[in-house]
């Protein structure tokens, strides 16, 4: 297994070469903002149970055609992502851009409203429990201090941490807290992503045949207080989406 250096020095070098290609032509990077909101929509769905396959989901996105047989709640969660990723996406071009409490809201907002137009965008009021794991988060009381200590930690964490290391960080982080009574993978993912993007990174998805590797890494993390397992699996799958990029623009 390589090391965690060696994974992210391989980020990099690729980084590198992606960025010798830019700026694309408006078209271009159009086309491929379209084809990477399909595959991180269809995928961070899927690793939540999502029943959308992903030609399903480019018709519901592209097309507007929902899919018979498939849940309204699936539909409605796809079509939620793409909202949020075209709001992640122009927020991460800003140049002067800060993570605060109000974008991770608007983020989970964009994204769950039409599941649960109450609850989205808002800290949950109740105790929550994860599946197929012994973690429990923290009481909602806590939260809103748990949440400034985390943009906190961001800010600080900026000077000291490789882009990938920051953007691991802070999704682990915000799925501990678990602020919110549902989605909180999903709007982790667009905030690692987020981070990802506005360093010059491309649009990180984490494929669903990694699930348990997902989980377990992030469990090992929470487990050992070492987080570097689940910093070399987003180093891993950087990796992966800049040998596509590469692949699809032909370098």
């Amino acid at each position: 297994m390589p090391s965690l250096q060696s994974l992210l020095q391989q980020a990099d070098s690729y980084q590198q070469k992606i960025s010798s290609a830019r700026p694309l032509a408006k078209e271009e990077l159009n086309s491929l903002d379209n084809y990477f909101r399909i595959g991180f929509t269809y995928s961070s769905n899927a690793l939540e149970g999502n029943t959308l396959t992903l030609s399903e989901t480019k018709i519901l996105l592209e097309d507007g055609i929902t899919v018979g047989g498939r849940p309204l709640k699936d539909c409605y969660e796809a079509v939620g992502h793409s909202a949020a990723y075209d709001f992640m996406l122009e927020l991460a071009r800003q140049k002067n851009m800060k993570i605060t409490e109000d974008i991770i809201k608007k983020l989970h907002f964009l994204f769950y409203q039409k599941v649960d137009s109450e609850q989205a965008g808002q800290y949950r009021s109740i105790q929550v429990y994860i599946s197929g794991t012994e973690y429990i988060p923290p009481d909602p009381t806590e939260i809103p201090l748990q949440m400034k200590a985390m943009i906190d930690q961001i800010r600080i964490s900026e000077t000291n941490l490789h882009p990938i290391e920051l953007a691991a960080m802070t999704h682990k982080k915000l799925v501990d807290i678990h602020p919110f009574i549902d989605g909180n993978g999903r709007t982790a993912r667009l905030l690692m992503n987020l981070i990802l993007i506005h360093f010059g990174y491309g649009v990180v998805s984490i494929p669903p045949i990694w699930r348990n590797e997902y989980i377990n890494a992030l469990s090992l993390s929470r487990q050992s207080n070492n987080m570097e397992p689940f910093f070399k699996l987003i180093a891993e799958c950087v990796i992966e989406t800049e040998r596509d990029y590469c692949r699809l623009l032909k370098l």
